[in-house]
């Protein structure tokens, strides 16, 4: 799987995570229809790229796929940060500058997911 998504690659992953179930590429290229001009064949081509490069599983159901995502959204996002963690310096300092950067929420998100970590490997 490669890092990031290009802009294409993003605004069918955001349509592919938003969808209630699976998706076919003619519920994708509708959905984009609204708010751009672009051919079906580009999202079916941007759809089997993120195919192949492990993004997107399918499954043929008549003529068409119907895809789904290999991972979540925050799965996604989780596995940049952590990327970004990996090619970033010094990990000690990058996460500093991180920690300076978040509201107070996602810093107190961000203990209460360290206070459940910590208690489950005490456990373990």
């Amino acid at each position: 799987m490669g890092h990031r998504f290009g802009d294409l690659e993003a605004v069918v992953m955001d349509r592919v995570w938003s969808a209630d179930d699976t998706i076919t590429v003619r519920q994708v290229y509708d959905d984009l229809l609204r708010d751009r001009e672009i051919a079906y064949t580009t999202v079916m081509t941007t759809m089997d790229n993120l195919h192949r490069k492990g993004w997107l599983e399918r499954e043929r159901l008549g003529k068409a796929y119907s895809y789904w995502a290999v991972l979540t959204r925050e799965q996604y996002s989780a596995k940049l940060m952590r990327d970004a963690l990996g090619d970033g310096g010094r990990s000690d300092l990058v996460l500093a500058h991180f920690i300076e950067q978040i509201t107070e929420d996602e810093s107190n998100a961000l203990r209460t997911v360290l206070r459940g970590l910590t208690s489950r490997r005490k456990k373990g």
